[in-house]
């Protein structure tokens, strides 16, 4: 079964809501306003492709970091694989050398990308300590050097990817944002937290309505977004023009076609039964595997496995007997049998 072709129902896209209409970035148009949002060793190619057949707009690769002596590692050509991808297709760099990151933008250019996305939000430690993430925004003479030079290194469209501010009480996302403006961001994403609340805490939601309020470039709101009626309450809170939905991806990629739904006609659809879950999780791991191997493609399915079984009953000792399984086929005999208990 190839992940293009979604197995549960899909529904149409016409629709006048404001979210579900194209956007225009920098010249580009993604399909409608519902996005993926770029999470470091989750949004891989395959679960890229798989939230865009059920009707994610756009999705952002995971982190590549910016150093050309990295890039021939066999984890950043994984993540910057753009085969088979709905375009535009956006790839996300990170880095705190200006010269270094304009060279990843222009590699990833060449590579396929249409869209370079940088990294000033991942509040990961082991990122951080190298003052790349949300780290850069303690420096903003730092954030702005390096928003000019990925911007004048590339005839395409630059986004960015950041959060309120790096502490609590010194959230300084309505000057970031305004710099990006000036600097020729195409677009901004805002993670409605600091890189102190990490994910504690509730998204504020009002400090991104600031910053739509203050610049003319598009404002893309992220966090907490869970639900379809989350999607519209934070389109409501902060005028957005479009939502970005991460963690609540995880183990069920057909969010977006369930915002879409309510988007378009008000009506809540039904949780997929164990049977659809059951052909989505299998398609998904055979893509997996062919996508990353044997081995890591084993273990790169585990995670996946362990979000879409939650709450399915004895998924918690389903689980720990998956973990033990080191070959993809036995890996995938296990998982069927195991959904085949419970349609």
């Amino acid at each position: 079964m190839s992940i293009d072709s979604p197995v549960l129902p899909s529904s149409s896209t016409s629709s006048d809501h404001p979210l579900l209409q194209p956007l225009n970035i920098g010249g580009l148009t993604i399909e409608n306003r519902l996005m993926v949002a770029p999470m470091a060793g989750v949004t891989d190619n395959p679960f890229r492709r798989l939230c865009k057949s059920f009707g994610a707009g756009h999705a952002v690769s995971e982190m590549i970091i910016a150093d050309t002596a990295l890039y021939a590692r066999k984890k950043s050509l994984y993540r910057a694989n753009f085969d088979n991808e709905i375009a535009p297709i956006s790839a996300q760099i990170a880095g705190a050398e200006p010269d270094k990151l304009a060279e990843a933008a222009r590699y990833q250019i060449y590579n396929g990308a249409q869209i370079i996305d940088i990294n000033m939000g991942c509040p990961a430690k082991k990122v951080c300590r190298k003052l790349a993430g949300s780290a850069l925004l303690q420096d903003e003479d730092l954030v702005a050097k390096l928003l000019d030079a990925a911007v004048n290194a590339v005839d395409a469209p630059v986004t960015l990817k950041t959060r309120l501010g790096f502490e609590n009480g010194r959230e300084n996302i309505l000057r970031v944002a305004k710099r990006a403006e000036q600097a020729g961001i195409a677009a901004i994403a805002i993670h409605g937290r600091t890189r102190e609340d990490m994910y504690t805490g509730e998204a504020r939601y009002e400090l991104i309505r600031e910053v739509k309020d203050s610049i003319s470039i598009p404002v893309i709101a992220n966090g907490d977004i869970d639900s379809a009626q989350k999607a519209q309450h934070v389109y409501e809170m902060t005028g957005c023009d479009a939502v970005m939905i991460g963690r609540a991806a995880q183990g069920q990629p057909w969010i977006f076609r369930d915002i879409e739904h309510f988007l378009r006609t008000g009506d809540v659809l039904d949780a997929p039964s164990v049977s659809e879950i059951k052909e989505v999780v299998l398609a998904h791991l055979q893509e997996l595997y062919d996508f990353y191997g044997e081995y890591s493609g084993c273990r790169i399915a585990r995670k996946h496995i362990a979000w879409y079984t939650t709450g399915i009953p004895n998924s918690n000792a389903f689980r720990q007997a998956m973990y033990g399984e080191e070959s993809t086929a036995g890996q995938f005999r296990v998982v069927e049998r195991f959904l085949q208990t419970h349609e």
